[in-house]
């Protein structure tokens, strides 16, 4: 159940598996009853132009109503756009300029399918990535993973491509590619529709997640991928999806829209926005227990990792990884995201509470070699290491880091630490102990954790 989940990173095992959500404002600007009374011709002309648009504008595929929106994630950057349709597919309202995303704004003001300031961009944007792009769900946007702007890039299936994708672009050149997910039961369903595209922080780690809602036949399904920073060793930027995570909201809300899925998961709370650590912890846990695949086993708890009176939160599965997470004006910060543990040399993590210190240990080659390490949280509510302290169980004769068999008789009774590459004392050493240490467990179900956070 729990294979194949740990990573080594600056000597501590990670489990790399990824873990709340922004507030849905959708405004609308509905075609004024006034463009009914408009003289005939021009009446006449603007139905045969929405016509020819539903039926060729993406390559047969229809789209469905756009709504925008711009929220700021915890990050500080990245936009969210919910579109959600209707079944006639006659209206297309669009939200005011300052809402729509940087970089589109050739859609204010749009009052019907025949303006021509759609038509223009419609036929820009198909220049620019070709006649498979589905215009009305491209985007300019800014994502935390990428410096400046992107365009999400969405194509139907073609001749050329039979799957739906989604690219994301600048220049011209692929910067990322999201990779397919569809839900099992689908996968002999052609792609319908992409009804609804979504940009914000959803697991707190300060990266952009995509959101997007989509139908195959007759079935509309969620569809989210958790972004990957470039500070990621395993993925770098990019995206992936979270099919836990997926299936289990688009079975749990009703109707599917972005609105609703955020308000199912945070009460319609953004990153931010949170009134006190309760509010926040809570919808973390939901969260949790909607993406885990082992969320049967998966407990929480309630310490005091720093010196102020709000309690960080530990979710996790004991002995086999944690997340931690911190609470400060409004906003949540994740501290420790799916760290494995339990295996490789690699005993858990310890905290001395009220004292702001993690000490973990590792060990390698039986114990031949400790890997000691020291964390705080820092200004940039991280956890950031103040101390790594490397401890040599065995004389290493040849300096070469590792023991070889004829320094096999010297474990035991020899050891020397050293402190980014300098001979530290045990004296030394001490100064980086805060006190009494105690491991970080979760001990709480979630229904516990509820009833501890009223």
């Amino acid at each position: 159940m729990f294979d194949d989940m740990y990573k080594k990173s600056n000597n501590i095992f990670m489990k790399f598996a990824r873990r709340p959500a922004s507030e849905a404002c959708p405004h609308r600007l509905h075609l004024p009853f006034a463009a009914l009374y408009f003289i005939c011709p021009l009446l006449l002309a603007g139905v045969l132009t929405a016509c020819g648009q539903e039926a060729g504008s993406n390559g047969g595929i229809p789209t469905k109503n756009i709504e925008t929106e711009n929220p700021t994630n915890s990050s500080g950057s990245g936009q969210a756009i919910d579109t959600p349709g209707t079944d006639s597919g006659q209206d297309k309202p669009i939200s005011p300029q300052e809402d729509i995303p940087s970089g589109n704004s050739s859609l204010e003001n749009i009052s019907s399918e025949n303006d021509p300031s759609e038509s223009n961009m419609t036929d820009d944007l198909k220049n620019k990535f070709g006649e498979n792009c589905l215009t009305d769900q491209t985007f300019e946007v800014e994502l935390s993973e990428f410096d400046g702007k992107v365009y999400f890039v969405p194509f139907a299936p073609s001749q050329g491509n039979p799957d739906f994708h989604i690219q994301l672009m600048r220049d011209g050149e692929v910067l990322a590619e999201l990779p397919q997910y569809i839900p099992e039961h689908l996968s002999g369903e052609a792609f319908s529709s992409l009804d609804a595209v979504s940009f914000y922080d959803i697991n707190y780690d300060g990266n952009t997640d995509i959101l997007l809602i989509e139908t195959y036949g007759d079935t509309t399904f969620a569809a989210i991928y958790y972004g990957y920073g470039g500070n990621s060793e395993d993925y770098g930027k990019s995206f992936f999806p979270r099919e836990t995570l997926s299936e289990n909201i688009t079975h749990a809300v009703q109707p599917l829209t972005v609105s609703e899925i955020r308000s199912f998961l945070s009460a319609g709370k953004k990153n931010g926005d949170f009134s006190n650590y309760q509010e926040a912890y809570r919808a973390i846990s939901q969260l949790c227990i909607m993406e885990d695949e082992n969320a049967p086993e998966l407990k929480f708890n309630l310490i005091y990792f720093d010196d102020d009176e709000i309690p960080e939160l530990v979710t996790g599965v004991n002995g086999y990884y944690m997340s931690l997470y911190t609470f400060q004006g409004g906003t949540v910060y994740c501290l420790m995201d799916d760290w494995g543990y339990g295996a490789m040399g690699n005993a858990g993590y310890e905290y001395s509470p009220k004292k702001n210190s993690l000490r973990n240990y590792n060990a390698d080659y039986a114990g031949a070699l400790m890997y000691t390490t020291y964390m705080a949280i820092g200004s940039q509510h991280s956890l950031e290491i103040t101390a790594s302290i490397e401890t040599f169980n065995f004389d290493d004769v040849n300096g070469n880091g590792i023991p070889d068999e004829e320094e096999y008789d010297s474990m035991g009774n020899y050891s020397v630490s050293y402190l980014n590459g300098v001979q530290i004392t045990d004296e030394e050493w001490d100064t980086y102990e805060a006190g009494e240490y105690v491991f970080i467990e979760t001990v709480m179900s979630l229904e516990e954790l509820v009833a501890e956070l009223e």
